[in-house]
């Protein structure tokens, strides 16, 4: 999947917009972001069922592009997740 054609994080309104060539326009909160990380350590936990509480005050602090996505640095200090573009489309679109 193609990189969106704009990335913006809104540490006001802790969210990142993106913006796809085909003109579609999400918003994903911080915490949404930190609470689906697809790192292994995360995804782990998720498979116990283990349902770990995000503080809705986490930011994103740091975007670090990856090619195929981008590495989120939270601002709970949580680094480890690589978030392809097609999984940031996917909870883009989630409810």
């Amino acid at each position: 999947m193609d990189a969106p054609s704009s990335l913006r994080n809104s540490l006001g309104e802790a969210r990142l917009t993106l913006e796809w060539a085909d003109g579609e326009r999400q918003a994903i909160s911080h915490a949404r972001l930190r609470g689906a990380c697809p790192c292994a350590q995360c995804k782990a936990a998720r498979l116990r069922g283990v349902i770990a509480t995000v503080d809705e005050g986490v930011r994103l602090q740091r975007i670090a592009l990856q090619g195929y996505g981008v590495q989120l640095v939270f601002s709970d200090g949580h680094e480890r997740g690589i978030f392809p573009w097609g999984y940031l489309r996917e909870l883009g679109g989630a409810a």
